[in-house]
């Protein structure tokens, strides 16, 4: 198929790639998949996950990667004595008020993509197919096979240059000739897997797929696919669809923001932060609206270690002179860039009552595309914001100031020294599960001699429940503990980082900060303590200030004049708890027009319906 961007050409090259790097894996996801053809070639080493948001590409992935040859059509042979194409090309077709090709794209609707002839055969077998598929005399493989094959067949007789943006004035010699419905080329491959086959914006389902190769082949120019292939997707459809100019392309119509100058960088941020794959191959034009220099850089962000590698085929060596600006590097064609993922939630060293690295990846999956900077306004254990990529910077904020010292002491000292420190500690007071004696020795030389954020760190770890909890004259008064120093803190300290590429940290409440002087591009989060629900941190008898209903209003409040200032949201809370409801921040929620996203329940002694509010969307 003659198609933009087609990859045939390059899957030798694809392949070299997988092999050079030793990337493994049962699952590969063709993102873009367009004609299918690396899925098609891949489909006997790998369950294949293919998409595309043009419903044509999706029907042509499904003619590949579900059948691995020719179809039999056992049950329409069985019926008519014949194959189906044979059939098809032999019926004799009348038009009507019903042919909708016939009616619009030949001189009957004064555009010329068609000669009347054809326009009544490929119209006339569309209909038939659909019939037979509804009587279920051929099955969604061989339905698909035969809509994948008229495609194909169709371009053969175009009346125009390949794509269908516009038609010639005058009959071209192919377009002149007998229209015939051929089978569609394939590769004869027995299927590894049970492939499956998606028609979505492919930033919207990768928040919910995974697997282990993901290869992105989006589109890399203005030329919106919507608009070069509208008559095939009209054809696939069949839908009769409202019609508009000299062309006749569908009035509702998805336009690729990849196909955007002011969205590209943004649609690859919000992919490369969302995909749940392992290893990431990205093809790469020379005709690209985003350099290929901002393209690795943005992916580093993402990549394990910040390790991205760019492999060009039979062409000069990638430099790094914005040698991807559309027209000025004429000798690099392709490249391919492949990074591994980091998909890891570096999880906090220090328990804190309210964490959410649990539910860490369901918040990923609704941050906006693009994060300039982010704003952890109520940080805690800084679980939220250490694991948020932002391209500019990550801001923490933390009231409390025992817990500010903990997380700054864990952040900006060398992890070695740390883990060496507590391991002292430990040994030159005994510490260990359930011994009170040495506890308490050593949260009294805490309280009275050394009050400290290592001490402190290593008080916790042995305390009741993990929790920090003082006296009205701020000592630490928690009782010992059924826990202990371990491998898993050990290795939380060893390999907790922030994934931004900057970061501040702050001490004070969220109010403390002037938020008009942030970037526009700027998100702030909250994760406020939750005053139907009990923990150590919100009842104020800890010789901390509480949270109330109060408290619960002036945050809102204060919220709502973020939303009003034009930056966006993320709110953590709860709605429901142990028969409460939360009124005050459902009414705000509706009365505002934010979106609720409900995540179920979290949290395993005292279970809470959590709820997620938001006041952008991406997705329409």
């Amino acid at each position: 198929m003659r198609y933009l961007g087609n990859k045939t050409k390059l899957l030798g090259f694809i392949e070299n790639i997988i092999n050079k790097y030793n990337i493994e894996g049962e699952i590969f996801a063709d993102l873009f998949s367009g004609t299918s053809s690396v899925g098609d070639y891949f489909k006997d080493r790998y369950t294949i996950i293919a998409n595309d948001y043009m419903e044509f590409a999706s029907v042509i992935a499904k003619a590949k990667l579900l059948n691995d040859s020719i179809p039999s059509f056992s049950s329409f042979v069985e019926k008519y004595g014949m194959n189906p194409f044979k059939w098809l090309n032999e019926n004799s077709y009348i038009p009507s008020q019903e042919y909708f090709i016939y009616n619009n794209y030949t001189p009957i609707g004064e555009r010329m993509y068609f000669t009347e002839i054809n326009a009544i055969k490929i119209d006339g077998m569309r209909i038939d197919i659909e019939k037979l598929y509804k009587q279920k005399i051929i099955n969604e493989a061989e339905y698909s096979f035969l809509i994948a094959s008229l495609l194909e067949s169709v371009l053969k007789v175009s009346n125009t240059s390949g794509t269908y943006q516009a038609f010639f004035k005058f009959w071209e010699k192919r377009s002149l000739k007998v229209f015939e419905i051929i089978p569609l080329e394939l590769c004869n491959k027995k299927l590894y897997g049970n492939n499956i086959i998606y028609n979505e914006n492919t930033n919207k389902l990768v928040r919910n797929i995974s697997g282990d190769i993901a290869y992105i082949d989006p589109p890399y120019t203005i030329t919106q696919y919507t608009n070069s292939y509208h008559l095939l997707e009209t054809i696939t459809k069949y839908d009769s669809p409202e019609i508009f100019g000299k062309t006749g392309r569908r009035c509702n119509r998805e336009l690729s923001g990849y196909s955007n100058k002011q969205k590209v960088k943004d649609e690859f941020e919000d992919l490369f932060r969302q995909l749940n794959f392992k290893h990431i191959l990205v093809s790469y034009s020379n005709q690209s609206l985003i350099s290929l220099d901002s393209l690795v850089e943005i992916a580093s962000l993402f990549a394990e270690n910040g390790e991205v590698y760019v492999e060009t085929s039979q062409y000069r060596e990638y430099s790094t002179n914005n040698s991807s600006s559309k027209g000025g590097n004429d000798n690099l064609k392709e490249a391919i860039i492949y990074f591994k993922k980091d998909t890891k939630i570096n999880k906090s060293p220090l328990n804190y009552s309210g964490s959410k690295d649990s539910i860490m990846p369901i918040l990923i999956k609704h941050l906006p595309k693009h994060i300039g900077t982010f704003v952890d306004c109520m940080g805690g254990a800084f679980n939220v914001g250490a694991n948020i990529v932002a391209l500019d910077k990550v801001f923490y904020l933390e009231y409390n100031r025992y817990i500010y010292e903990i997380v700054e002491m864990l952040v900006n000292t060398e992890p070695n020294q740390i883990i060496k420190s507590i391991e002292e500690i430990i040994e030159n007071y005994g510490l260990s599960k359930k011994n009170k004696e040495a506890y308490i020795k050593f949260r009294s030389h805490y309280n009275e001699e050394e009050k400290n954020a290592l001490n402190l760190f290593v008080l916790q770890i042995y305390s009741f429940q993990n929790m920090i909890r003082y006296n009205n004259s701020q000592k630490m008064n928690t009782p010992v503990g059924n826990n202990e120093y371990c491998r898993n803190i050990k290795e939380r300290i060893e390999n907790f980082k922030i994934k931004s590429p900057s970061y501040e940290l702050l001490c004070g409440a969220y109010n403390s900060i002037d938020f008009h002087k942030f970037p526009q591009d700027t998100i702030f989060y909250f994760d406020p303590p939750y005053f139907i629900t009990n923990a150590e941190y919100n009842d104020g008898k800890r010789g901390l200030e509480g949270w109330n209903t109060d408290k619960e209003i002036e945050l809102l409040s204060y919220i709502r004049e973020i939303d009003k200032a034009g930056y966006k949201f993320m709110l953590s809370n709860v709605i429901k708890h142990k028969g409460k409801v939360n009124y005050n921040l459902k009414e705000w929620i509706q009365k505002h027009n934010y979106n609720m996203i409900e995540i179920g329940k979290t949290g395993i002694k005292y279970p809470r319906e959590e709820v997620i509010v938001t006041n952008y969307q991406n997705f329409e």
